[in-house]
């Protein structure tokens, strides 16, 4: 079992109880997509996979381990095995693509290997591999501020891709790129999720790519698991449930073009 949930809720400091009774169990090597509308609790719920929340009732067990109980040097373990592609990646700008993807690896590496890689890249041959499929190969020794969104989303997959973790999570993580390159994009990371036999677990605003991508949808809103189904028995009532608001009314249905966030250009 790579996440198992039960009960879980997660309130922020400020009173907002973005989590409800979370209920969820994710096998080995299963590819998830979680959808619903802005402010359903989607980032709160990779974050705290992440173990960058603690949550605050409930039990979680990640990739066999409970990271309430751990500290020190094992929860840094544990983390160095969970891989989180961010939709914004907190990349320093002056920072070469080089040592921003072989960071992926700093949680594994001894100190003084980590110091030295950030001064001077130990393995460029892995880095230039990690970026080749998501072709941004070119840009090995480009610095990131000359990116643009697109590909440092990409510098940030390729990062996660060089650590070889054992569980990914990826928060919108296309959100960024153009609809073809999103699709390649997301296939990939699910060739990578099925050839290493790991999960992968990613957050989606367009449930076009969601239900093409991901054999198990989990619809999120309000904090709640509204639905937990294979893809192929998502409806479009299961949809309009999930994303029905008062104040607005759906001119296409949610299953096409619409449900597409509006993308910056690569």
């Amino acid at each position: 079992m790579t996440v198992r949930l039960d009960g879980v809720g997660l309130t922020h400091p400020g009173g907002f109880q973005a989590l409800h009774d979370i209920d969820l169990s994710i096998n080995h090597g299963e590819r998830v997509a979680i959808i619903g509308p802005s402010g359903a609790g989607k980032t709160s719920l990779l974050r705290l996979l992440g173990t960058g929340l603690a949550p605050s009732a409930g039990q979680m067990q990640l990739l066999d381990s409970n990271p309430a109980t751990l500290k020190g040097r094992a929860l840094r373990r544990l983390r160095a095995r969970i891989g989180l592609i961010h939709q914004s990646p907190p990349l320093p700008p002056r920072q070469r693509v080089v040592t921003a993807v072989l960071a992926g690896r700093l949680g594994q590496w001894s100190l003084l290997r980590a110091l030295v890689s950030l001064c001077y890249p130990l393995d460029v041959a892995g880095a230039r591999a990690a970026l080749a499929p998501l072709d941004l190969q070119d840009k090995l020794f480009a610095r990131c501020d000359q990116l643009s969104g697109g590909q440092l989303q990409r510098v940030g997959i390729a990062r996660v891709l060089y650590q070889r973790a054992d569980l990914l999570l990826a928060d919108e993580p296309v959100s960024a790129m153009d609809p073809v390159l999103a699709d390649h994009t997301l296939s990939l990371l699910g060739k990578v999720a099925a050839q290493r036999q790991i999960s992968l677990v990613a957050s989606l605003h367009a449930v076009d790519l969601a239900l093409r991508h991901f054999p198990r949808i989990i619809g999120l809103r309000g904090g709640r698991v509204l639905f937990d189904l294979p893809a192929e028995r998502v409806s479009q009532t299961e949809l309009d449930q999930l994303y029905s608001n008062d104040s607005f009314s759906a001119a296409e249905p949610l299953t096409g073009p619409a449900t597409r966030a509006p993308r910056r250009c690569t």
